[in-house]
């Protein structure tokens, strides 16, 4: 085989490896009960329905109180909910724990299997002349909460390690019954307070900005005792693992967490034991592939993460900061910023900790990823439809490779052309390879031919291919987003493998189309590459096989007009 047909085999084979290793995660097993933690829920509701001991041997401040649920008529006390509604989401808040039990974002959809758009009801009525249209099926809003029965809800606050620890379920005082911010820029405050056997008042104030999905969160702890108290607050986020669903392929769904501006992130199913992060963490929380709920600890450096799961699949995500002594009389407090919403890179980046990094584009092509998506987005901004939109941005990508394509199309002529003398120089200097090497690379100089040039355009495209594919397979502006008939969702494999065999097609013209060199068998075993592309892209994103599809449609294009220009 010659040198080109071998270098692009190479490639090719390359391009699948490095798919296979570093992209195509392969299908993950259900997920087995994770191993009982250090404290399940139902020893923390034991441990809360335990009478308090105190011992007068010592001062209060360095005694480990431990505060019994309250016992009386407000035991009996019903939990309430009150509702806060913005323009981007409905979240339900809970007295029980001052906690959240329900957060919606209102512009997103849930994935559904079953509300792909059917092309059958529109190729019958392309046929027929029908108008006949049916409802598009809807899988219900993003829900960021999902917690069981006897588990804590997301957002509660804790006092582990500290001198008054407060049961995560114990019921708080809010200071109005709902909330709404649809019709106002103006932040509003949902203040929960609860005081704990006379010695510690809590006070959780959520300060809410209708515009964004930033809330802050402030917790102040007020010591009514005459004797210092050490507090240190614990913020946690509660998720259910169901044990039998399969883990995305292609995202993750688990605690994830910013130390030094190191992401890490944390497989459900290898979670079986408690995990502690830090210090020095930046933000840290709870991920799916396209969205997130998030804390932004105000004093980073004094920072800890904690991640486990429990017997009963609850994954806790907490951050915990330093211990402060509240003096008698006196208040500490405890900040926070929430993020919780759609992993968006300008939002994210907004909160200028690297929240962006969130979105998995990877360390080196995000630097691709990142700018390809701005194109993307900009050309959309004109034109609503970010199929045309990749259409576009993959002719500007081929325009400003036009004339390394031309060099590269006459090179592979060119090489074509004195196949013939090779042919001749190998049968002459069969048993001289220095000989013939020199008079080889003598021939290429003659005719101005570089045997390597005709695969520069394919190593040129393969980082921009990889940069695309992070852009259009993590970024949620593609998220269900529509091109045309069938295809609902770029960021979705194609459900008919149209697109895909379509692209294969056009790949096995260009190869008909493409200067052969050295043994005609080689060439016949190069158009079996098509198919292996078309395997290849069964299951990409629907967004990247247009891409590689118009790429090739342009490529031919580019081959008929540098044909016809040589033929003169």
């Amino acid at each position: 085989m010659d040198k080109r047909t071998i270098l692009a085999v190479v490639l090719s084979l390359a391009v699948l490896f490095v798919y296979q290793m570093f992209f195509a995660k392969p299908p993950e097993a259900p997920k087995p009960a994770a191993a009982p933690a250090t404290q399940t829920v139902q020893d923390q509701q034991a441990a809360k329905n335990q009478p308090a001991v105190q011992t007068q041997t010592q001062p209060v401040a360095a005694q480990k109180i431990s505060v019994a649920k309250e016992t009386g008529a407000k035991n009996i006390v019903a939990p309430k909910d009150i509702k806060v509604e913005t323009a981007q989401y409905t979240a339900i808040f809970s007295t029980k724990g001052g906690a959240l039990k329900s957060f919606q974002l209102k512009n997103y959809q849930k994935d559904c299997a079953d509300c792909a758009d059917d092309i059958y009801p529109r190729i019958k009525n392309l046929v027929t002349g029908s108008k006949e249209q049916r409802p598009p099926k809807k899988a219900g809003l993003v829900e960021l909460v999902d917690v069981k029965d006897g588990m804590p809800y997301p957002l509660a606050v804790t006092f582990p390690e500290s001198s008054i620890d407060i049961a995560p379920d114990s019921i708080y005082e809010a200071n109005t019954a709902s909330l709404n911010l649809t019709d106002t820029k103006e932040k509003q405050n949902l203040v929960f307070t609860q005081t704990y056997d006379d010695k510690i008042k809590v006070e959780k104030t959520f300060t809410f900005n209708p515009q964004n999905f930033t809330i802050n969160l402030e917790v102040k702890v007020h010591n009514l005792t005459d004797i210092p108290l050490s507090q240190m607050a614990r913020l946690s986020w509660q998720q259910f693992a169901d044990p039998n669903q399969e883990e995305d392929s292609y995202g993750h769904d688990g605690p994830v967490v910013s130390v030094a501006k190191t992401v890490e992130r944390q497989s459900l199913k290898e979670l079986n034991k408690e995990k502690i992060y830090g210090p020095n963490i930046l933000w840290a929380g709870y991920e799916s592939k396209y969205f997130i709920a998030s804390f932004i600890p105000s004093n980073p450096a004094l920072t800890s993460m904690i991640m486990n799961r429990d017997a009963n699949n609850m994954i806790s995500v907490g951050i915990k900061g330093q211990k402060e002594l509240i003096p008698g009389g006196q208040s500490g407090s405890f900040s926070y910023t929430l993020y919780l919403g759609p992993k968006e890179n300008d939002l994210l980046k907004a909160q200028n900790v690297g929240l962006e990094d969130a979105i998995d584009f990877g360390s080196w092509l995000k630097w691709l990823a990142i700018p390809l998506l701005w194109v993307v987005k900009f050309i959309h901004s004109y034109i609503p439809n970010y199929g045309v939109a990749i259409i576009i941005l993959t002719l500007i990508i081929k325009i400003i490779f036009w004339p390394l394509g031309n060099i590269s199309y006459k090179s592979m002529k060119g090489m074509q052309e004195i196949q013939p003398k090779i042919a001749a120089l190998k049968e002459k200097y069969y048993n001289d390879k220095n000989k013939l090497t020199q008079e080889t690379m003598a021939l290429y100089r003659t005719h101005k031919v570089n045997p390597f040039s005709g695969c520069l355009p394919m190593i040129i495209q393969i980082p921009i291919f990889f940069g695309l594919y992070k852009a259009l397979l993590y970024s949620i502006e593609l998220r269900h987003s529509p091109f045309i008939w069938w295809i609902q969702d770029l960021s979705a494999k194609d459900p008919y493998y149209i697109t895909p065999i379509i692209m294969g097609a056009t790949q096995f013209i260009q190869q008909k189309m493409t200067p052969t060199m050295g043994d005609p068998m080689q060439a016949k075993i190069m158009l079996f590459m098509p198919l292996i592309f078309i395997f290849f892209f069964l299951n990409f994103p629907s967004g990247l096989v247009v891409y590689w599809l118009f790429n090739n449609i342009f490529s031919i294009g580019q081959q008929f007009y540098i044909n016809k220009k040589l033929a003169k």
